[in-house]
């Protein structure tokens, strides 16, 4: 299993921002992390400049979002989502997406629920429970 550091997925997202701007072509990871930079431009500027990107300590409390999670929470969604795992993923999310009619909003709604599944995992020292996130994301997919 690949284990990246966070030195490799901030390396991972400034080299594609890189390639995306210059029009280079990409690997199908890249692409697809490639779309999702492109629709959160407010994080361009941190994906420009690896030095700072590596360096830079992203606290809940300073209320900064940390772009490089924000994105990898994207990219494991779309992938849960192309292989079905845990089971129903991809129904619950394309319901949330037809729900808030944008996949992006959908993704965000996703990640509420995925953030709490691993926040109440390391909290308890269990593993991660795919049940109770799939749970999640099926009433955010169908809540009034």
């Amino acid at each position: 299993m690949f284990t990246p550091s966070q030195a490799d997925v901030r390396k991972f997202f400034c080299a594609v921002h890189a390639k995306s701007q210059r029009g280079e072509p990409m690997q199908a990871l890249e692409t697809l992390a490639a779309q999702w930079i492109a629709e959160h431009p407010e994080y361009h500027s941190e994906l420009a400049d690896e030095a700072s990107a590596l360096s830079t300590l992203y606290a809940v409390e300073e209320g900064r979002t940390n772009p490089f999670l924000h994105l990898s929470m994207h990219l494991s969604i779309s992938e849960q989502c192309s292989i079905d795992q845990p089971r129903g993923i991809r129904q619950a999310v394309e319901l949330l997406c037809a729900r808030r009619a944008s996949l992006h909003e959908a993704h965000h709604a996703a990640m509420e629920c995925l953030g709490s599944m691993i926040w109440e995992s390391q909290l308890a020292g269990r593993p991660p429970d795919g049940a109770a996130y799939l749970d999640c994301v099926q009433r955010q997919a169908t809540r009034d």
